[in-house]
């Protein structure tokens, strides 16, 4: 029995299963990435300090060592001008970086537009008033223009220097009704545009009636176009006398409208010519509103020149 007992007794097999390679997971890319950027830190660092100077180099070094200090003080730091990246200045309109407060600061020039015109705007009247003068001396000077100079008008305007050469009951400048000159209004006009040869500044030319209507007016032929043909004349005068015809933007005829004895219409003094010498704010208006290249002009009398105007009226270009 006893050995029948051993033979029934289970057999017992133990099998060991022997474990593979842990798997190491992502930890390793982790470590790598860091290293990675450590490294380009440092190359950095050593880029920027070998191009660093060594005003810059000690600049630094005393920020770290008492930086409170060199905040208060000012200092050249990081933020010198020398520096890679520039800035640090004392305000946006510093050219340079930080300064120290014991060293010299720079010139600023800054420029006040505002009173640079004022100055220009102030150059140009005294310009022009010495224009004024000459103008006057020069007609007492001439035996055949002195006993007329009582009909030149002489003052300035918004616009700039203004000549008049007005109408005289007993010497009239122009044959009644025509825009022929009389041969004394040659000789001003003529000596008129030889002093005005002088001074750079554009000219516009005004031809003014007094408010007698034109005989045949409502036929086409009016105080506007005759205001108009008369200043035309005088500007050939005044480029018989020296002056450049380029140097004339405007003719322009403006009859009645702008009488110079306004408590009398048919006062004599209303019939006369105007001379303008601009100022630089009157040719920038008037080039500011000249028509854009290729919009057609208004069209001219048949009588009048290239420049003609006619301001004012209905029945007349303007």
């Amino acid at each position: 029995m006893a050995g029948d007992s051993k033979k029934l007794q289970p057999i017992i097999i133990k099998r060991v299963k022997k474990g593979g390679h842990v798997a190491h997971g992502g930890a390793w890319k982790i470590a790598y990435a860091d290293f990675v950027t450590a490294m380009m830190a440092f190359f950095l660092l050593m880029w920027l300090l070998g191009s660093t100077t060594d005003g810059d180099k000690k600049g630094i070094a005393d920020y770290f060592q008492s930086p409170l200090k060199i905040a208060l003080a000012g200092g050249s730091g990081s933020g010198d001008s020398n520096s890679i990246l520039k800035g640090g200045g004392e305000s946006l309109t510093s050219t340079v970086g930080q300064i120290k407060k014991g060293e010299v600061e720079a010139t600023r020039n800054t420029i006040n537009l505002h009173k640079l015109k004022q100055e220009q705007i102030r150059a140009e009247v005294a310009r022009l008033e010495n224009l004024k003068q000459e103008i006057q001396q020069k007609l007492q000077g001439n035996e055949k223009l002195k006993d007329i100079s009582s009909q030149i008008r002489l003052d300035m305007t918004r616009d700039g220097l203004r000549i008049q050469i007005v109408d005289d009951q007993n010497r009239p400048m122009f044959a009644s009704g025509s825009a022929q000159i009389a041969p004394y209004m040659k000789d001003l006009l003529r000596e008129i545009g030889s002093v005005l040869t002088e001074v750079p500044n554009h000219l516009t030319l005004e031809g003014h009636t007094d408010a007698q209507p034109f005989p045949g007016g409502d036929r086409g032929y009016s105080n506007w176009e005759l205001s108009a043909d008369r200043a035309n004349a005088s500007r050939r005068e005044l480029i018989a006398g020296g002056l450049a015809d380029d140097r004339v933007l405007r003719v322009q005829g403006l009859a009645s409208s702008q009488p110079f004895d306004e408590k009398d219409p048919l006062a004599p003094t209303n019939r006369r010519i105007s001379i303008i010498v601009m100022n630089r704010e009157a040719e920038d208006r008037m080039f500011r509103t000249a028509p854009e290249p290729g919009v057609a002009e208004p069209a001219e009398s048949a009588s009048s020149a290239t420049n003609f105007t006619a301001a004012g009226s209905t029945a007349a270009p303007h």
